[in-house]
């Protein structure tokens, strides 16, 4: 086998045409993973639940059928599942003490898909309670540790499945996206994420769309193996509340990973909606960086006003605290949950009925005006985040809650807006801190359902400015 040696440096679809081609075994690709789950799994919290045995299982019916069939572009690839979506019969807790042995009875349809093409997952990968929270820690494993320095927070709430992707245990994992979950982490460790647009990912046929901020999506090292998994978990599900358009026949989100994306006319601009908040210089220069690099590519770069208002961040707020309800508990399970959680809900229980749809419709409003004010760029750049990664200690919850919630506004000051607007976004790994310690992404926004343009452009970025091959300095022992 050409190009590296160990096969979690090769990507998701190099593990795959290494499958195809006969050079390696979904066994032997599979146990390669896990052992990499053994050894690291421990110390940076990637994972609620590991599922070894199921996935040796699956990997050996996968080597005895040998037919990958059409399109099957990931076909015998270990993957994770984010914690906060339905397995059938495997321990599902959404982070939460108060759901530790809750084992659902059918998979969620993301789920399916990813089955359906091949994959094979290693388990439920780490996230807070209910996704509630933009780092990622809970009462049943603890921390996800950003991969490049332990003491620091993967980000959230897809905080241990980016650090399973960043760590190698998995080339590439399912993520989720409420108001930057798969965008944050990425940025802090170092990934390309893609929040897809609204409906593009079902999110059936449990999961609910009481405010249409979660989308589900992928988390990876290349833009080509982001593409891929869009691919396999993209399209509706009979009763989804929102359908975005599909791409035209024979089209895939990985065959536009392979095209140019022509001359762009892309929007900037660095100032967050919310008020109040300072946008760490770190933070700017990957702005900069980014900015000159895409003006160097040939792309017409502009600056432009903030499209978004700063009373979003209490439409935000507002939709936020009563989607944390979707979990109904008695008061004994109420009473297992971690403190911001119970601030959240708790909030949420004082929002009246007319003050919910007030919240929904200003939105609403907002997105309509935003996507307006942007029309004319094919592309909007940002700032991922406005801070960079902080202590796990930072975000600790024996406080005052609000002290808690403060101090994530920073960390989804640039991404929740476009929750909020449907829009699909993207968080790019272009810039690293001048010490060259940590990542810093920056994010791309996109027009509405029109993922294609943002993964032609990533794609051409990463060739640029390649990234995959820059690893965190992990421990020998």
């Amino acid at each position: 086998m050409s190009g590296p040696t160990e096969l979690h440096e090769l990507t998701a679809l190099e593990q795959a045409a290494a499958v195809r081609k006969g050079e390696v075994g979904p066994v032997d690709l599979v146990r390669h993973h896990l052992a990499r789950v053994e050894r690291f799994d421990e110390r940076y919290g990637a994972f609620v639940t590991r599922t070894p045995e199921a996935a040796l299982s699956e990997a050996a019916a996968l080597q005895e059928s040998r037919h990958p069939g059409k399109g099957a572009a990931l076909f015998g690839v270990p993957t994770a599942v984010k914690d906060l979506v339905d397995t059938a019969g495997l321990r599902t807790t959404y982070g939460s003490k108060a759901f530790a042995d809750h084992v659902p009875t059918a998979d969620a349809h993301s789920v399916t898909r990813l089955r359906a093409a091949g994959t094979i997952s290693l388990g439920k990968t780490n996230t807070p309670e209910f996704g509630c929270c933009c780092y990622t820690d809970n009462d049943l494993v603890g921390p996800a540790r950003n991969p490049w320095d332990p003491e620091l927070s993967a980000g959230g709430s897809s905080g241990g499945a980016a650090v399973a992707v960043a760590l190698g245990l998995v080339p590439v994992a399912h993520a989720g996206d409420g108001g930057g979950s798969i965008r944050i982490p990425a940025s802090v460790c170092g990934l390309f994420g893609i929040k897809p647009s609204r409906g593009r990912v079902s999110s059936g046929p449990a999961g609910a769309e009481v405010t249409g901020l979660s989308v589900q999506g992928p988390l990876a090292r290349s833009v080509r193996d982001a593409a891929a998994l869009l691919d396999v978990l993209a399209g509706p599900e009979p009763g989804d509340p929102h359908w975005a358009p599909p791409l035209p026949d024979g089209e895939t989100f990985l065959g536009h990973a392979d095209r140019s994306p022509g001359r762009l006319r892309i929007g900037r601009y660095a100032a967050p909606a919310a008020e109040g908040l300072t946008v760490d210089p770190e933070c700017l220069a990957a702005y900069e960086h980014a900015s000159r690099l895409l003006e160097g590519l040939g792309h017409v770069v502009e600056d432009m006003p903030t499209p978004f208002g700063p009373e979003i961040t209490e439409y935000f707020v507002t939709a936020w605290s009563v989607q944390s309800l979707g979990h109904p508990l008695d008061a004994g399970r109420e009473a297992l949950l971690r403190p911001v959680t119970r601030a959240w809900r708790e909030y949420g229980r004082g929002v009246s009925g007319e003050r919910f749809a007030a919240a929904v419709a200003g939105m609403q409003r907002a997105a309509r005006r935003a996507i307006g004010a942007t029309r004319r760029y094919d592309a909007v750049l940002t700032p991922t985040l406005a801070t960079l990664p902080r202590a796990v200690e930072y975000f600790d919850e024996s406080g005052d809650p609000l002290v808690n919630l403060h101090r994530q506004s920073a960390f989804s000051a640039f991404t929740s807006p476009y929750n909020m607007t449907g829009q699909p976004a993207v968080s790019l790994p272009l810039h690293w801190t001048e010490d060259g310690h940590l990542p810093v992404g920056v994010s791309l926004a996109g027009r509405p359902a029109d993922e294609a343009t943002l993964i032609a452009l990533g794609a051409q970025l990463e060739e640029a400015a390649p990234w995959r091959d820059r690893y965190a300095r992990l421990p020998v022992s």
